[in-house]
């Protein structure tokens, strides 16, 4: 079998993007063959694999799956690729254009460039701080500050869902930790039923922090969008930081807004290249 597929990422969150509307490949099949196809020393090499979809409520449906082949709710920087190939191929030239997620359907608007899409602002809807809905075992909402030991060091993470569950962790150095170790850690943690995205955070300023982040099922990635957009509801609430931040990625820049109960996560999205898969 033959899979036409397109390599693309966002601030080098990178996945293999499959056209649904022409390719046979099933959910099922993205669970199977994501940490074979993701694999970067032998296949096309990834953070996972996101299919694009028909969808009968919005204009297209997305559906993500990490290295390991679970399931996400949600992928910010994935969405924003979502939202370019869509409007480049034309699949839908709306603007803004509706995404079915398992989150709910989110709205991408579209700034152009050249008559393609060159950056994208997601609406990523409203953060959830009740820790029963995040889902967490704390019955508090919200969870700020909470102290969790690992070898005897304790840190404190401030939990968020933004569809998918967060632990935002604010220290005064990201570059030396071992964050295989206390990334993987937390991820596993019996206090997060589904387990949970980490991430490291140094504050430069109210309007500017930078990232280090550790995904669920895929391990310390360049980027995290709905991680970034965790970030920013997190410094506001535990008052480190104002409504509008730049996030410094390992891969590049996101601005995000928190305004009116939703966050506004604001980013590039690029084509790698494209390709066929044999298997």
């Amino acid at each position: 079998m033959i899979i036409n597929f397109t390599k693309m990422h966002g601030i080098g969150n990178d996945y293999i993007y499959i056209d649904c509307f022409k390719e046979k490949f099933t959910a099922d099949d993205a669970k199977k063959y994501a940490p074979i196809f993701s694999h970067r020393h032998y296949s096309v090499g990834a953070d996972g694999i996101i299919l694009i979809m028909p969808s009968d409520i919005a204009d297209v449906k997305m559906r993500m799956f990490n290295y390991d082949g679970s399931e996400s709710e949600m992928c910010g920087n994935g969405i924003r690729c979502v939202a370019k190939y869509t409007y480049d191929k034309g699949i839908s030239k709306n603007n803004p254009i509706k995404i079915e997620t398992l989150r709910g359907i989110l709205e991408a608007k579209l700034f152009i460039k050249d008559d393609e899409v060159d950056t994208v602002e997601i609406n990523m809807d409203s953060p959830i701080f009740d820790g029963l809905k995040i889902p967490t075992t704390i019955d508090k909402n919200p969870i700020i500050d909470e102290p969790i030991n690992i070898n005897g060091i304790t840190y404190n993470f401030t939990a968020v869902s933004m569809g998918n569950p967060h632990a935002v962790v604010f220290l005064d150095e990201i570059d030396n930790i071992d964050i295989n170790y206390i990334g993987g850690y937390i991820e596993n943690s019996c206090i997060f039923p589904n387990r949970t995205n980490v991430e490291f955070v140094k504050i430069i300023s109210r309007s500017e922090v930078r990232q280090r982040t550790w995904e669920r099922g895929s391990g310390e990635t360049l980027a995290c969008g709905t991680g970034a957009s965790a970030v920013c509801a997190a410094g506001f609430i535990s008052g480190r930081t104002d409504n509008i931040i730049l996030n410094h990625l390992l891969g590049g820049d996101l601005i995000l807004r928190y305004e009116n109960n939703k966050i506004f996560m604001k980013g590039e999205a690029r084509y790698s290249f494209s390709g066929t898969i044999k298997f």
